[in-house]
């Protein structure tokens, strides 16, 4: 299975670096239409999307994050880093799994 990344020009090209693909996304009708080329390309099994990317379509993130597995996706931060209102990725994965970490 292969990894895309979703987002942030600096992300993508950082990703591309290790043989990952990715579409930069600063829209939220780049980031929709980046998201549907990811769910319907069987081969990839995970989509890292920037915070954000995320942010500009974020109800249907969240609802991604929550609710799929094939691909599991998957919101990382971008260059600024994580702001302090978003939950901590242990926080996340108890939330959709109810393993605490």
């Amino acid at each position: 299975m292969k990894l895309m990344v979703i987002g942030h020009a600096d992300a993508v090209q950082g990703f591309a670096l290790v043989g990952v693909d990715g579409q930069i996304a600063t829209t939220s009708e780049a980031v929709n239409q980046a998201l549907d080329a990811a769910l319907n390309d069987k081969g990839i099994g995970i989509i890292l999307i920037t915070e954000e990317a995320a942010t500009l379509a974020r109800q249907r993130v969240d609802r991604l994050i929550t609710h799929s597995t094939v691909p599991l996706v998957v919101e990382i931060p971008g260059p600024a880093g994580m702001s302090a209102d978003r939950p901590a990725l242990g926080e996340v994965i108890r939330r959709t799994t109810g393993v605490r970490i």
